[in-house]
């Protein structure tokens, strides 16, 4: 197991590298200058627009700008600094990261928790009135946009029933992030239904699972043990994917909430193309899911006795 971990903290290295070189190349490609944003609608003279691109260094190569940025990071821990409000990125950072990992973490529970469930009763009734009803809600969760489902959220359970805040105005408090965090969770909790029903569905019919039932093991003992562990494989490849993907796909959701997370950072930086935070923001997430990858990888062989890493 040692030697696998190893092993597959080395490949991390090359996947790392070309992945954020990727990201750099892509968003200092955008039109537009960070420097020439900071005079808004008046025009910066030439000399002080050269001298500020000469202090963020973009006046160099592109690739020897990615060469300084990398270095400084990994020898650093330095990020580079916000040419808008002149913050270091690591404190931007700071500041947004935590926000969103309350909402995504929440979000994530709430999706592991009732899309589970909602699948194993879902594939434990394969084909009666409950699977039908259960499909039929998650087919809606998919088809229904986040922004219109968080729109109905504020109207009915803030404005109507008066039962949650229509907006975030403290991110520490988790009864706020509650609405926005089930919003941002739905077109997940879907799939995690419909993957657990259909896995669950296939393997009751599996040789193994009538062997168990002949030996007169009882009901709870079979599904919850053999039957959930391998229906288990294809619904944490899924989830390990998505814990990436609630941070970064959060920016619909944080806007509607008026949440300050990393959605509305993000949403900035493109606005205002700095690139610099931009870089940090998305560097921080591909490492958040090549660690959720590992994770998942290690967890295949607790779930299935059959798989081991030599």
């Amino acid at each position: 197991m040692g030697r696998y971990v190893a092993r597959r903290l080395l490949q991390m290295i090359p996947v790392f590298i070309g992945t954020t070189l990727l990201i750099f190349l892509m968003v200092y490609a955008l039109p537009g200058d960070p420097v020439r944003g900071l005079f808004g609608d008046k025009a910066g003279s030439p000399q002080v627009i050269a001298a500020l691109r000469h202090e963020y260094g973009l006046d160099q190569p592109i690739l020897v700008q990615y060469w300084n940025y990398m270095k400084d990071m990994i020898l650093h821990g330095d990020f580079g600094t916000q040419i808008a409000s002149g913050r270091p990125v690591t404190d931007v950072l700071g500041d947004a990261f935590p926000v969103t990992m309350r909402l995504a973490s929440l979000a994530f529970a709430i999706e592991v928790v009732l899309g589970i469930a909602l699948g194993v009763l879902a594939g434990l009734r394969a084909g009666r009135l409950t699977d039908n009803v259960i499909l039929l809600i998650t087919l809606l969760f998919i088809s229904v946009p986040v922004f219109v489902l968080g729109f109905i959220a504020k109207l009915v359970f803030a404005e109507q029933l008066k039962w949650l805040d229509p907006n975030v105005s403290d991110s520490t408090n988790y009864g706020q992030l509650l609405m926005p965090a089930i919003v941002l969770a739905t077109a997940s909790l879907a799939y995690v239904t419909r993957l657990t029903r259909t896995s669950i569905a296939e393997n009751r019919r599996a040789d193994y699972i009538r062997t168990a039932i002949a030996k007169g093991l009882p009901k709870s003992r079979v599904v919850g043990v053999h039957l959930m562990r391998n229906s288990m494989i294809p619904v944490i490849t899924y989830l390990g994917t998505d814990i990436g993907a609630l941070m970064g796909g959060a920016v619909v959701t944080e806007g509607l909430f008026n949440i300050q997370g990393v959605g509305g950072t993000i949403y900035e930086s493109l606005v205002r193309r700095e690139g610099t935070t931009l870089v940090g923001l998305v560097t921080i997430l591909v490492l958040i899911y090549l660690a959720a990858n590992l994770i998942v990888d290690l967890l295949y062989a607790v779930l299935d006795p059959r798989i081991r890493y030599a």
